[in-house]
């Protein structure tokens, strides 16, 4: 039997263009997950992998889908094998387990892939501190001036609630609970 197994990383997005593909592709079943690829305890891709039996094959539309890491994805492969089971990606017609071909490109392809994933990671991490250096506020801007967070730490010293001056500054009140002096 073809299973299929489509994950997407946020709750904005949708699986319906991967489950359409894996089902033309032959999926008698398809697994439909959102999680961060990065995460390897993934529920129905746990499922996907105890359904297994043997000459079964998990197909997935892209190899991202299955895994970030070369480790993840090792691992997963080597769940795949020891069920005497197959994997295809139909985006990357390199990735089937069921040749020796396959099983090699999978194994130096991934690793390059992990290798760039670093190289974006070291990467943004550099832009990240030269912008800190050059005194650039990284996150979230402030609701509140800081002459507003003075103003409304008075208030909540003064004894008034809490809801009233969130209020009046049209934030929440856990913004005016969180404020330090």
């Amino acid at each position: 039997m073809i299973y299929g197994y489509a994950r997407v990383s946020t709750d904005g997005q949708t699986v319906a263009a991967q489950v359409a593909t894996l089902t033309a592709a032959g999926a008698a079943r398809v697994f439909r997950e959102v999680a961060s690829g990065a995460k390897t305890d993934r529920t129905q891709l746990r499922r996907a992998l105890d359904q297994l039996e043997a000459g079964d094959v998990l197909l997935v539309t892209r190899l991202d889908r299955l895994a970030r890491s070369t480790r993840d994805l090792l691992n997963t492969l080597a769940t795949i094998t020891e069920r005497k089971a197959g994997f295809r990606s139909l985006g990357d017609t390199w990735a089937d387990t069921t040749t020796a071909h396959g099983r090699l490109m999978l194994t130096v392809l991934g690793g390059l892939a992990e290798f760039e994933r670093e190289l974006i990671r070291a990467r943004t991490g550099e832009g990240r501190a030269r912008a800190k250096a050059r005194g650039k506020s990284l996150g979230r801007p402030f609701k509140l001036t800081a002459h507003q967070r003075q103003e409304a730490l008075a208030r909540r010293e003064g004894g008034e609630l809490l809801s009233e001056i969130a209020r009046s500054y049209n934030v929440s009140s856990s913004t005016i609970s969180r404020l330090t002096a």
